[in-house]
């Protein structure tokens, strides 16, 4: 050692300083490490970089004082690194398209640069190694270069092996052995560069600006490495997002504020999805292979649980940033509607066993769960999920359904401040429009059609000593709705009363079915006094519908159902409220079911309305009999129709044949002209049918022999469709009463008929109801020779037929179903979505007495129009003398001559 001596390093080769011993190195450091920056400042060669940089790193970086490594090494270094790296990087990417196994040259040249980086890698492997050697806890500022400086080299390098097969096109064997070592050393690189962050401290009583912005830099550096690394390894993966979590929640106190916490949960939301998708697609997999132990299982269980470790990660830091996660919200509901469509039941589900389904759940989806409880009192969350303006694809639907499902369970337990955040709309003054929740689940609820109608089934509730099963959606939404009201704090029943009132008067039928429904748990969990409230609140609202209106119909079902559970005392209270006695309280009570009173009660009760009822009808017959009271008059034909149909048996003899002499004194009334031309006229002839039918067997043979040919006649000019199901109602009666002998051959031709027309009715609903009806009359009629004269055709006979056996039904797989459902339900919830509530106030609740005049055509216009139709007319007479006529031509113009025989009747 004594004959070594101070060499000026540019004097001295470099294979000879890298021979230097230990002791050398650290003496002629001052002297040796300012001249061997200089070289590596001033050198042009690739190679003789790196070889610098080894020998500093190797050599001489022990012996620095670790305090000032930035100063003396890292700042003067690495920036140049840096760039060397990215020229390496450019020339490699722009010179691999040329590559071949037949040019050598371009070959040595990549693979050249590939070693070179490959040993650049290592080298900063060792650089972050020594610092990681000191033991002690690292201030970042001391070091703060070399983390940007080596993420940057680490990015750069997954970037490219990612996008290698591209990059290299067909001739990637021919440089795979070194991207390979290049992935390795950077995945070295990026472990040790982990160990060296985790050694670092920052101190939250120190308000170190540099240091809080570095700690954020190095944080986001790793989000960038995880999107690209995502698809390539997934263990390194879950390992980077491993530690980025730990370094955001041991530095929380000081970055909390900096960190751009919307990027972090919009790539954890992403790679969550990626994960929860590669299930499905390895799911689907399986049941193609139909194996289980198989690669694709063991894959599929280590993607699964991948899945629930970024769960867990997402959990972990919504928990603990939640109050700046406000402009995420909109992403964590996206990433809760996104998962739970594509998993069964939703309509838009992969196809996967019940085993994965059942695996699934239990490993991810119960891990996931917990988000919605941390995120409910988080009002920016509540906002995005009820957002008064939110529009969602078909897709996204359902699971936006399921989530207000989930949102109702998880306050059934918290206090009424928590209830209120939800169950309130916004006020006018705040920017976000909201409404309340229990609005948003009705309204949800009924863009859930396709899924309503399939049914779609989910896991039902457990109850003691009973198996679980499967429920529809419409159980799952009603029986949680019923539970949420039963927990609901009793300051928000306003709130509601207001939600069920508004979906009752829904045009939707099953939404309004469904507040229904809710309302009689409600009136059966609440007490007397709180039902007899809601029933004359009905019974007000009512009375004060101004006319015909599906809300009056609406309405007067929850008033038929919620009347059966009053009390006995609240209901005699009612009757004294709106006495039956009083005709203008006879439009309530043709609603109500008299099975719902006691006996002795319902008997009293049907008697005032009956009574009441004849009185009317009686002087209406006496009088001038107006157009204008037959509204009136359907009113009290209902309310015996009620009578009659609940609680016939309390009449007396005496009192069912005054109801039917009525009845049959108000049939001879009409005509085919007066029903055809005035609609209250079709709804006295739909009440009396029914009616009549109810007393078949004592009416005159005559008249039903004049009911049945008005029947013949309103067909021949297609009445509406409720007085054609009237018209079943009386014929199904008719298979009880012997026809007398005298007038069979005027009743039974007709009769036959009408059977014959309307099972031949194009409506699906009209030609379910014939065929009951018919198949009523068949089965309980004497006058059997009439059956087979009904079907006038080989295809209504088949139809019948196929009604009795309950065959013929379309054959239909239920994957076709499930399409069917998603085509239809884009079809049509677009165009319903769009009605807009002022359309829907401006909907007349009645017939207007007087219309609007129109404009009547002129004569020149029908002179005009009638020589159009002329000269087409004449057309086609000269093409028959040219050629033969196609086979359809004599089928459409059969249907022209209906048509125009239809226009001739329209003629005065």
């Amino acid at each position: 050692m004594s004959q070594e001596r101070a060499v000026p390093a540019s004097a001295i080769p470099l294979e000879e300083i890298s021979s230097w011993p230990e002791e050398l190195c650290r003496r002629e450091l001052p002297s040796v490490l300012p001249r061997l920056l200089s070289m590596y400042q001033h050198s042009d060669s690739w190679i003789e970089h790196t070889q610098i940089l080894k020998i500093i790193v190797e050599m001489f970086l022990p012996h620095m004082n670790h305090l000032t490594l930035e100063q003396t090494f890292f700042s003067q270094v690495l920036p140049k690194t840096v760039r060397l790296f990215d020229d390496m990087m450019y020339e490699l990417t722009s010179q691999a398209r040329e590559l071949s196994s037949q040019n050598l040259e371009i070959q040595s040249t990549l693979r050249n640069i590939l070693q070179t980086m490959v040993q650049l890698l290592g080298t900063l492997t060792g650089c972050v190694q020594h610092v990681c050697a000191t033991q002690e806890p690292v201030i970042l500022e001391n070091i703060h270069s070399l983390p940007s400086s080596v993420l940057h080299v680490i990015k750069s390098t997954f970037v490219h092996c990612k996008n290698s097969e591209s990059v290299y096109s067909g001739r990637l064997h021919l440089v795979a052995d070194l991207l390979q070592a290049l992935f390795k050393e950077a995945y070295s690189l990026q472990k040790q560069l982990m160990e060296l962050l985790d050694m670092v401290c920052m101190n939250p009583l120190i308000d170190e600006q540099d240091d809080i912005l570095n700690m954020v830099v190095v944080i986001h550096s790793l989000l960038d490495i995880c999107s690209v690394i995502s698809s390539m390894d997934h263990a390194f993966h879950a390992n980077t997002w491993k530690f980025i979590i730990k370094q955001s929640l041991k530095h929380q106190s000081v970055i909390k504020s900096q960190l751009k916490h919307k990027d972090v949960i919009t790539s954890l939301c992403e790679d969550i999805l990626c994960s929860f998708h590669s299930c499905l697609q390895l799911a689907e997999q399986m049941i193609q292979s139909d194996a289980q132990d198989n690669t694709d299982y063991r894959l599929f269980q280590k993607t699964l649980k991948l899945c629930r470790f970024f769960a867990n990660s997402l959990l972990h830091y919504t928990k603990e940033f939640l109050p700046f996660l406000s402009d995420s919200c909109c992403t964590l509901h996206q990433l809760y509607l996104q998962i739970y469509s594509k998993f069964p039941p939703s309509l838009y589900a992969a196809g996967i066993s019940k085993a994965q389904q059942e695996e699934i759940a239990g490993t991810f989806l119960v891990t996931l769960s917990p988000l919605i409880s941390q995120l409910l009192t988080f009002q920016p969350f509540m906002d995005v999920v009820l957002d008064s303006k939110l529009e969602l694809p078909c897709e996204l639907q359902f699971p936006q359904c399921l989530l207000l499902v989930v949102i109702m369970d998880e306050l059934s337990s918290r206090p009424e401040d928590v209830q209120a955040l939800w169950c309130t709309e916004s006020p006018v003054s705040e920017a976000a429009a909201r409404v309340s929740l229990l609005k948003a689940i009705f309204s949800s609820f009924e863009q859930c059609s396709g899924e309503l109608s399939l049914p779609v089934h989910l896991q039902g509730v457990k109850s003691k000593g009973q198996a679980e099963v499967a429920v529809t959606l419409y159980q799952h939404v009603c029986v949680h709705l019923c539970t949420f009201i039963a927990s609901l704090h009793p300051s928000l029943f306003p709130e509601l009363d207001t939600a069920l009132l508004n979906a009752v008067l829904s045009a939707n039928m099953i939404t309004s079915l469904l507040a229904m429904d809710a309302w009689c748990f409600l009136a059966r969990y609440g007490t007397a006094e709180l039902c007899a409230h809601h029933v004359t609140i009905m019974a007000h609202l009512i009375k004060s519908c101004p006319g015909e209106c599906y809300q009056l119909s609406n309405l007067s079902i929850l008033l038929r159902r919620l009347f059966f559970f009053m009390a006995p005392p609240q209901q005699v209270e009612f009757i004294q409220r709106f006495p039956p006695k009083e005709t203008e309280n006879l439009l309530l009570w043709q609603y109500i079911s008299f099975q719902a009173l006691p006996a002795e009660l319902r008997k009293q009760t049907a008697l005032e309305v009956s009574r009441a009822g004849i009185a009317w009808c009686r002087k209406w017959l006496g009088s001038n009999r107006t157009l204008e009271e037959l509204g009136s008059l359907n009113t009290v034909l209902s309310a015996l129709l009620a009578v009659c149909n609940s609680s016939g048996e309390a009449l007396d003899m005496g009192q069912q044949t005054a109801v039917k002499e009525v009845g049959s004194q108000l049939s001879v009334l009409l005509n085919v002209k007066l029903v055809i031309g005035q609609p209250y006229v079709q709804q006295t002839l739909s009440l009396l049918l029914p009616l009549l039918g109810f007393f078949i067997q004592a009416l005159d043979p005559q008249l039903i022999s004049q009911v049945i040919t008005l029947q013949t006649s309103l067909l021949k000019l297609e009445p509406p469709d409720h007085v054609r199901l009237a018209f079943l109602d009386f014929l199904s009666s008719l298979g009880k009463f012997f026809i007398p002998q005298t007038i069979q051959d005027r009743i039974l031709p007709s009769l036959s008929s009408v059977f014959a027309s309307l099972l031949t009715d194009r409506n699906w609903l009209l030609e379910q109801h014939s065929l009951e009806a018919f198949t009523q009359f068949a089965e309980g009629t004497t006058h059997e020779e009439i059956v087979p004269q009904c079907l006038s055709s080989e295809e209504t006979k088949k139809k019948v037929v196929s009604f009795l056996e309950k065959t013929g039904f379309v054959d239909e797989t239920t994957a076709a179903r499930v399409e069917r459902i998603k085509q239809e339900k884009g079809t049509f919830w677009e165009p319903f979505a769009k009605v807009t509530q002022e359309e829907t106030k401006m909907s007349s609740l009645q017939p207007c007495v007087k219309r609007a005049r129109h404009d009547l055509p002129s004569e020149d216009e029908y002179r005009s129009t009638l020589q159009a139709a002329t000269a087409a007319l004449e057309a086609i007479e000269l093409l028959l003398q040219k050629s033969p006529p196609p086979d359809w031509l004599l089928m459409e113009m059969e249907t022209l001559q209906e048509r125009i025989d239809k226009l001739k009747r329209q003629v005065p």
